[in-house]
Protein backbone atom coordinates (compact mmCIF):
# COMPACT_ATOMS: atom_id res chain seq x y z
CA UNK A 1 0.00 0.00 0.00
CA UNK A 2 1.33 3.40 -0.99
CA UNK A 3 0.43 7.02 -0.34
CA UNK A 4 -0.52 7.41 -4.00
CA UNK A 5 -3.05 4.59 -3.72
CA UNK A 6 -4.48 6.18 -0.56
CA UNK A 7 -4.77 9.54 -2.36
CA UNK A 8 -6.52 7.91 -5.31
CA UNK A 9 -8.88 6.15 -2.90
CA UNK A 10 -9.75 9.42 -1.14
CA UNK A 11 -10.30 11.29 -4.41
CA UNK A 12 -12.65 8.57 -5.67
CA UNK A 13 -14.53 8.77 -2.35
CA UNK A 14 -14.87 12.55 -2.64
CA UNK A 15 -15.96 12.46 -6.29
CA UNK A 16 -17.97 9.19 -6.25
CA UNK A 17 -16.75 8.66 -9.80
CA UNK A 18 -13.60 7.20 -11.37
CA UNK A 19 -13.71 9.57 -14.36
CA UNK A 20 -13.88 12.74 -12.24
CA UNK A 21 -11.17 11.42 -9.92
CA UNK A 22 -8.96 10.76 -12.96
CA UNK A 23 -9.47 14.34 -14.21
CA UNK A 24 -8.57 15.85 -10.83
CA UNK A 25 -5.45 13.68 -10.43
CA UNK A 26 -4.44 14.00 -14.12
CA UNK A 27 -4.55 10.24 -14.60
CA UNK A 28 -6.46 7.98 -16.95
CA UNK A 29 -9.67 6.28 -15.70
CA UNK A 30 -7.99 2.91 -16.30
CA UNK A 31 -5.11 3.93 -14.02
CA UNK A 32 -7.61 4.88 -11.30
CA UNK A 33 -9.46 1.59 -11.73
CA UNK A 34 -6.22 -0.41 -11.65
CA UNK A 35 -5.04 1.35 -8.48
CA UNK A 36 -8.35 0.73 -6.68
CA UNK A 37 -8.43 -2.92 -7.81
CA UNK A 38 -4.85 -3.43 -6.62
CA UNK A 39 -5.65 -1.88 -3.24
CA UNK A 40 -8.74 -4.07 -2.90
CA UNK A 41 -6.70 -7.17 -3.76
CA UNK A 42 -4.03 -6.24 -1.22
CA UNK A 43 -6.58 -5.56 1.51
CA UNK A 44 -8.63 -8.65 0.73
CA UNK A 45 -12.05 -7.02 0.43
CA UNK A 46 -13.98 -4.72 -1.95
CA UNK A 47 -13.90 -0.97 -1.27
CA UNK A 48 -16.47 0.30 -3.77
CA UNK A 49 -19.76 -0.74 -5.29
CA UNK A 50 -19.64 0.10 -8.99
CA UNK A 51 -22.80 1.18 -10.82
CA UNK A 52 -23.81 3.15 -13.93
CA UNK A 53 -23.83 6.53 -12.15
CA UNK A 54 -20.54 6.12 -10.29
CA UNK A 55 -19.31 4.34 -7.19
CA UNK A 56 -20.11 4.23 -3.49
CA UNK A 57 -18.25 2.81 -0.52
CA UNK A 58 -18.89 -0.69 0.72
CA UNK A 59 -19.17 -1.35 4.44
CA UNK A 60 -15.51 -2.34 4.39
CA UNK A 61 -14.64 0.91 2.65
CA UNK A 62 -16.57 2.92 5.23
CA UNK A 63 -14.63 1.17 8.00
CA UNK A 64 -11.17 2.00 6.70
CA UNK A 65 -12.00 5.50 5.40
CA UNK A 66 -11.14 7.39 8.64
CA UNK A 67 -7.90 5.44 9.01
CA UNK A 68 -6.73 6.26 5.49
CA UNK A 69 -7.71 9.89 6.04
CA UNK A 70 -5.58 9.99 9.20
CA UNK A 71 -2.59 8.55 7.31
CA UNK A 72 -2.94 11.24 4.62
CA UNK A 73 -3.33 13.94 7.27
CA UNK A 74 -0.14 12.71 8.96
CA UNK A 75 1.70 12.91 5.64
CA UNK A 76 0.42 16.46 5.12
CA UNK A 77 1.51 17.35 8.65
CA UNK A 78 5.00 15.98 7.94
CA UNK A 79 5.26 17.97 4.69
CA UNK A 80 4.30 21.15 6.52
CA UNK A 81 6.86 20.55 9.27
CA UNK A 82 9.59 20.02 6.64
CA UNK A 83 8.54 23.20 4.84
CA UNK A 84 8.68 25.07 8.13
CA UNK A 85 12.19 23.81 8.80
CA UNK A 86 13.21 24.95 5.33
CA UNK A 87 11.84 28.43 5.97
CA UNK A 88 8.84 27.93 3.69
CA UNK A 89 5.15 28.34 4.51
CA UNK A 90 3.25 25.71 2.54
CA UNK A 91 0.43 23.29 3.12
CA UNK A 92 -3.28 22.66 2.72
CA UNK A 93 -5.94 23.49 5.29
CA UNK A 94 -9.40 21.97 5.19
CA UNK A 95 -12.14 23.99 6.87
CA UNK A 96 -15.57 22.65 7.85
CA UNK A 97 -18.30 25.23 8.36
CA UNK A 98 -22.03 25.78 8.66
CA UNK A 99 -24.02 28.17 6.47
CA UNK A 100 -23.98 31.50 8.32
CA UNK A 101 -20.24 31.37 8.98
CA UNK A 102 -19.65 30.27 5.39
CA UNK A 103 -21.49 33.25 3.90
CA UNK A 104 -20.45 35.94 6.40
CA UNK A 105 -16.93 35.00 7.56
CA UNK A 106 -15.26 32.60 5.17
CA UNK A 107 -14.74 35.07 2.25
CA UNK A 108 -12.84 37.43 4.57
CA UNK A 109 -10.94 34.58 6.25
CA UNK A 110 -9.75 33.20 2.92
CA UNK A 111 -8.86 36.61 1.47
CA UNK A 112 -7.00 37.89 4.55
CA UNK A 113 -5.21 34.58 5.15
CA UNK A 114 -3.98 34.38 1.55
CA UNK A 115 -2.46 37.85 1.93
CA UNK A 116 -0.41 36.59 4.88
CA UNK A 117 0.36 33.09 3.57
CA UNK A 118 -0.06 32.95 -0.22
CA UNK A 119 1.47 29.47 -0.51
CA UNK A 120 -0.97 27.80 1.87
CA UNK A 121 -4.08 26.51 0.10
CA UNK A 122 -7.55 26.23 1.63
CA UNK A 123 -10.28 23.66 0.99
CA UNK A 124 -13.82 24.34 2.22
CA UNK A 125 -16.55 21.91 3.27
CA UNK A 126 -20.02 23.26 4.10
CA UNK A 127 -22.69 21.37 6.04
CA UNK A 128 -24.72 21.46 9.24
CA UNK A 129 -23.44 21.09 12.81
CA UNK A 130 -23.63 17.29 12.68
CA UNK A 131 -21.72 17.20 9.38
CA UNK A 132 -18.90 19.38 10.71
CA UNK A 133 -18.55 17.36 13.92
CA UNK A 134 -18.36 14.13 11.92
CA UNK A 135 -15.81 15.61 9.49
CA UNK A 136 -13.57 16.58 12.41
CA UNK A 137 -13.84 13.12 13.98
CA UNK A 138 -12.99 11.24 10.79
CA UNK A 139 -10.23 13.64 9.76
CA UNK A 140 -11.88 15.02 6.62
CA UNK A 141 -11.35 18.61 7.84
CA UNK A 142 -8.62 20.15 10.00
CA UNK A 143 -10.64 22.94 11.61
CA UNK A 144 -14.38 22.99 12.16
CA UNK A 145 -16.76 25.78 13.10
CA UNK A 146 -19.42 24.64 15.60
CA UNK A 147 -21.58 26.10 18.30
CA UNK A 148 -20.61 25.04 21.80
CA UNK A 149 -23.99 23.34 22.21
CA UNK A 150 -23.34 21.08 19.21
CA UNK A 151 -19.69 20.14 19.89
CA UNK A 152 -20.46 17.08 22.01
CA UNK A 153 -17.20 15.59 23.29
CA UNK A 154 -15.04 17.62 20.90
CA UNK A 155 -12.78 20.19 22.55
CA UNK A 156 -13.92 23.61 21.30
CA UNK A 157 -12.42 27.10 21.59
CA UNK A 158 -15.28 29.63 21.98
CA UNK A 159 -14.68 32.78 19.95
CA UNK A 160 -17.94 34.57 19.22
CA UNK A 161 -21.12 35.40 21.13
CA UNK A 162 -23.94 35.55 18.57
CA UNK A 163 -27.26 36.98 19.89
CA UNK A 164 -30.49 35.16 19.12
CA UNK A 165 -33.17 37.34 17.51
CA UNK A 166 -36.84 36.92 16.68
CA UNK A 167 -37.79 37.16 13.00
CA UNK A 168 -41.41 38.05 12.26
CA UNK A 169 -43.60 38.94 9.26
CA UNK A 170 -44.08 42.64 8.58
CA UNK A 171 -47.65 42.56 9.89
CA UNK A 172 -46.54 41.30 13.32
CA UNK A 173 -46.79 43.89 16.14
CA UNK A 174 -44.99 43.13 19.43
CA UNK A 175 -46.05 44.59 22.77
CA UNK A 176 -42.79 46.56 22.92
CA UNK A 177 -41.50 48.61 20.02
CA UNK A 178 -37.83 47.59 20.28
CA UNK A 179 -37.82 44.02 21.56
CA UNK A 180 -39.82 40.82 22.01
CA UNK A 181 -40.23 38.99 25.31
CA UNK A 182 -40.61 35.28 25.98
CA UNK A 183 -44.27 35.91 26.86
CA UNK A 184 -44.76 37.56 23.44
CA UNK A 185 -43.41 34.41 21.82
CA UNK A 186 -45.57 31.91 23.72
CA UNK A 187 -48.53 30.64 21.74
CA UNK A 188 -47.25 31.95 18.39
CA UNK A 189 -47.06 29.82 15.27
CA UNK A 190 -43.45 28.97 14.51
CA UNK A 191 -41.47 28.08 11.46
CA UNK A 192 -39.36 25.44 13.14
CA UNK A 193 -36.29 23.62 11.87
CA UNK A 194 -36.47 19.88 12.37
CA UNK A 195 -34.80 18.34 15.43
CA UNK A 196 -31.07 18.08 14.81
CA UNK A 197 -30.98 20.95 12.32
CA UNK A 198 -30.19 23.68 14.85
CA UNK A 199 -29.13 22.66 18.36
CA UNK A 200 -29.05 26.25 19.65
CA UNK A 201 -32.67 27.04 18.73
CA UNK A 202 -33.80 23.68 20.10
CA UNK A 203 -32.04 24.51 23.38
CA UNK A 204 -33.78 27.90 23.47
CA UNK A 205 -37.18 26.24 23.16
CA UNK A 206 -36.36 23.69 25.87
CA UNK A 207 -34.99 26.33 28.25
CA UNK A 208 -38.18 28.40 28.19
CA UNK A 209 -40.51 25.39 27.80
CA UNK A 210 -41.88 26.74 24.54
CA UNK A 211 -44.09 24.48 22.48
CA UNK A 212 -43.45 24.90 18.77
CA UNK A 213 -46.87 25.19 17.14
CA UNK A 214 -45.91 24.69 13.53
CA UNK A 215 -47.21 23.41 10.20
CA UNK A 216 -43.86 24.12 8.55
CA UNK A 217 -40.79 21.99 9.34
CA UNK A 218 -37.72 22.94 7.29
CA UNK A 219 -34.02 22.11 7.34
CA UNK A 220 -32.16 25.31 6.41
CA UNK A 221 -32.03 28.96 7.43
CA UNK A 222 -33.03 30.50 4.10
CA UNK A 223 -36.18 28.38 3.82
CA UNK A 224 -37.10 29.27 7.40
CA UNK A 225 -36.84 33.00 6.72
CA UNK A 226 -38.78 32.68 3.45
CA UNK A 227 -41.62 30.89 5.25
CA UNK A 228 -41.74 33.63 7.90
CA UNK A 229 -41.94 36.22 5.13
CA UNK A 230 -44.87 34.31 3.65
CA UNK A 231 -46.76 34.43 6.94
CA UNK A 232 -46.40 30.84 8.17
CA UNK A 233 -45.27 32.07 11.58
CA UNK A 234 -42.29 33.57 13.41
CA UNK A 235 -38.85 32.07 14.07
CA UNK A 236 -35.79 32.41 16.30
CA UNK A 237 -32.49 32.92 14.51
CA UNK A 238 -28.88 33.75 15.40
CA UNK A 239 -28.13 37.35 14.45
CA UNK A 240 -25.30 36.25 12.13
CA UNK A 241 -27.81 34.41 9.95
CA UNK A 242 -29.76 37.62 9.36
CA UNK A 243 -26.83 39.73 8.15
CA UNK A 244 -27.26 40.93 4.56
CA UNK A 245 -30.70 39.34 4.27
CA UNK A 246 -33.08 40.95 1.79
CA UNK A 247 -36.28 39.26 2.94
CA UNK A 248 -39.31 41.40 3.77
CA UNK A 249 -39.34 40.63 7.51
CA UNK A 250 -38.76 42.45 10.80
CA UNK A 251 -36.07 41.50 13.30
CA UNK A 252 -36.33 42.08 17.06
CA UNK A 253 -33.90 41.42 19.88
CA UNK A 254 -35.16 39.05 22.56
CA UNK A 255 -35.51 39.89 26.24
CA UNK A 256 -33.88 38.39 28.21
CA UNK A 257 -30.87 38.24 25.90
CA UNK A 258 -29.90 34.79 24.66
CA UNK A 259 -26.90 33.75 22.58
CA UNK A 260 -25.31 30.92 20.73
CA UNK A 261 -21.55 30.62 21.22
CA UNK A 262 -19.60 29.92 18.03
CA UNK A 263 -16.26 28.21 18.38
CA UNK A 264 -13.63 26.35 16.41
CA UNK A 265 -12.45 22.81 16.99
CA UNK A 266 -9.71 20.47 15.86
CA UNK A 267 -9.40 16.76 16.53
CA UNK A 268 -6.27 17.16 18.67
CA UNK A 269 -5.48 20.74 19.78
CA UNK A 270 -2.00 19.69 20.91
CA UNK A 271 -1.07 18.20 17.55
CA UNK A 272 -1.87 20.72 14.82
CA UNK A 273 0.11 20.97 11.60
CA UNK A 274 1.97 24.29 11.19
CA UNK A 275 -0.42 25.67 8.55
CA UNK A 276 -3.43 24.63 10.64
CA UNK A 277 -1.98 26.43 13.68
CA UNK A 278 -1.61 29.61 11.63
CA UNK A 279 -5.21 29.43 10.41
CA UNK A 280 -6.50 28.62 13.90
CA UNK A 281 -4.73 31.68 15.32
CA UNK A 282 -5.86 33.85 12.41
CA UNK A 283 -9.53 32.96 12.97
CA UNK A 284 -9.32 33.61 16.72
CA UNK A 285 -7.58 36.96 16.23
CA UNK A 286 -10.09 38.05 13.58
CA UNK A 287 -13.42 37.06 15.14
CA UNK A 288 -13.06 36.55 18.86
CA UNK A 289 -15.44 38.91 20.67
CA UNK A 290 -15.69 37.12 24.01
CA UNK A 291 -13.36 36.10 26.81
CA UNK A 292 -14.58 32.84 28.31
Amino acid sequence: MSMSSYQIFMTVVEQSNFQRAAEILHLTPSAISHSVSSLEKELGFPLFIRNKTGVQLTGYGESILPHIQKVLNSEEHLKQEISLLNGLEKGTIKLGTFNSVCTNWIPNIVKSFYKLYPNISIELYQGNYNDVAEWIKNGLVDIGFLSTSSAGNLEITPIYKDPLVCVVPKKFTPNNRDYITIDDIRGQNFVYQREGCDADINNFFHKYELNAISTCHVVDDQSTIAMVESGFGICIMPELVMLNQNNHVDIYRIEPLEYRIIGITVLNPRFMAPAVKKMFTHIVNTYKNIDI
